[in-house]
């Protein structure tokens, strides 16, 4: 087993060159050949699809529950505020710059790093099973959720993402609807009291009023908002529909199907989702992942951002080096400090965890 100064040392130069090798969602091909080589390095074999690459511990127990360990290794495009070069990892003032440096290429080094900690050791009381996954950035196809099919059942996770090593129990979904107010064409000089624009208003006053009844603990209310309106295209002509986009976050009380069935019980318009699959997510405060981090002086909070535990059936816990509000920002960078803690942490938390 390697010693976690070591492991530290090496996941910081794997951060590197991800930061240095461009990883668009889709286009992860590259960096997913990097992670490949710490595996291989590792004498540790590993699995592939598309652009995920995943491991399992070496003393794989099919009567043991099983752990996911994930993170992304795709990135954004970069923000046209960038001063420095995104791809280039640059190491200033205790700070290590580079597009996905922050989101979320520290939580995933110091991830695969604890991952490589425990990976020889017999006596764990659970199978451990990472994903460095792709696609997370665009919600696409080839991501994590195309690798739950070959993973066994699962008992829980941790999710890389930056939450300041802090315990985010719970994260809220989303489900954006695509509604289509009817009415009747025609010229606007004559009178049409089936004006979609004006049958709209009610639909958007509904959107705009409604309270969902069950409130979370943690992340509070369902949150709806209308974020876009178009309809018509000339001045003296009534359109024959008016077209809303509405952005529903959603809480752990509810899932998508049942957001749905309220909204179109309840307006006068057809709604079209544009998925179904990203849904809330939590764990319990008493879990044992949770209470590890508790006793280690973590705080919980309710996570408002979506990440890949939207693809996630299981009990779920956001945790991760960096800061969310750091993310997709110009000049993106991680304290290297915030790597070594991470690591750190994430190993005192499993280790705690498995009671060893």
């Amino acid at each position: 087993m390697k010693n976690i100064t070591t492991l530290i040392q090496e996941a910081i130069a794997l951060l590197k060159s991800l930061i240095e090798t461009p990883s668009f969602s889709s286009e992860e091909d590259q960096t997913a050949l990097l992670i490949e080589n710490w595996f291989t390095q590792n004498n540790i074999p590993f699995e592939r699809e598309n652009n995920n690459v995943w491991v399992y511990n070496k003393h794989f127990d099919k009567s043991k529950p099983t752990l996911l360990l994930n993170s992304h290794h795709d990135t954004v495009r970069p923000n046209q505020g960038y001063t420095n070069d995104p791809f280039e990892a640059i190491v200033k003032d205790g700070k290590l710059f580079g597009l996905g440096s922050n989101d979320a290429g520290g939580c995933l080094v110091s991830l695969i790093a604890t991952f490589t900690y425990f990976y020889a050791n017999e006596n764990l009381p659970y199978n451990v099973v990472i994903v460095a996954s792709a696609e997370e950035e665009s919600s696409g196809k080839n991501g994590l959720n195309s690798v739950l099919k070959h993973l066994p059942e699962l008992e829980c996770a941790i999710v890389g993402e930056p939450t300041l090593m802090q315990l985010a129990v719970a994260e809220k979904g989303l489900l954006v609807l695509d509604v289509v107010v009817k009415g009747t064409a025609s010229h606007a000089a004559h009178n049409n009291p089936d004006n979609p624009i004006y049958n709209a208003m009610p639909v958007i006053e509904w959107f705009k009023t409604y309270q969902f009844e069950k409130i979370s603990e943690i992340l509070g209310p369902v949150k709806m908002t209308v974020t876009q309106v178009t309809a018509g295209k000339q001045h003296n002509v009534v359109p024959a529909e008016c077209h809303l986009v509405v952005d529903i976050r959603v809480n752990d009380r509810y899932n998508n199907t049942e957001i749905l069935n309220t909204v179109r019980a309840n307006v006068n318009a057809e709604v079209n989702p544009r998925s179904m699959h990203l849904n809330a997510s939590s764990i319990p405060v008493s879990h044992g992942l949770v209470q590890a981090g508790i006793a280690l002086g973590r705080t919980t909070y309710g996570s408002p951002t979506l990440s890949d535990q939207s693809v996630l059936s299981c009990k779920s816990l956001k945790l991760g080096p960096g800061e969310s509000l750091r993310s997709h920002s110009a000049d993106e960078f991680i304290y290297v400090n915030e790597i070594e803690e991470g690591i750190e942490l994430y190993i005192k938390i499993l280790s705690d965890f498995f009671k060893i």
